[in-house]
């Protein structure tokens, strides 16, 4: 079977595939249906997240990346109605983002030490 994912840098060297965090753990997502794919990359331009593009692919490769990264996958099909608030994230991007830059988690851990020390350095200050 084939689905759609969203994928960065298409065909390059730092090609990259979109995913969304929850609970801690990577999730990518697979499309059934290319609309739905398109409406997804579409809500998050609107949020002036790099664009991806939409590439058809076969289900068991992804589940195979996802396999060897411990990543999950999760296919949005044809008329999904989200019932949690899990399931719509599914639909509609997170609010928030990750940077492209702080893809890379010890950048990620970094990147919160390094505002807790400020916040606690302004908190000094009152």
């Amino acid at each position: 079977m084939n689905i759609y994912v969203l994928l960065y840098n298409f065909g390059t060297e730092k090609e990259g595939i979109h995913s969304i965090e929850l609970k801690g753990r990577t999730i990518v997502l697979m499309f059934e249906e290319k609309d739905d794919a398109e409406r997804y990359c579409g809500l998050l331009e609107a949020q002036d997240f790099p664009l991806p593009s939409v590439e058809m692919i076969s289900i068991d490769e992804i589940r195979d990346f996802c396999t060897k990264l411990d990543y999950e996958s999760k296919l949005v099909e044809k008329n999904f109605v989200p019932i949690t608030p899990e399931d719509r994230l599914l639909i509609s991007p997170p609010q928030k983002n990750l940077e492209v830059e702080t893809w890379n988690e010890e950048e990620r851990d970094e990147e919160i030490i390094n505002l807790n020390s400020i916040k606690e350095n302004l908190e000094k200050l009152l």
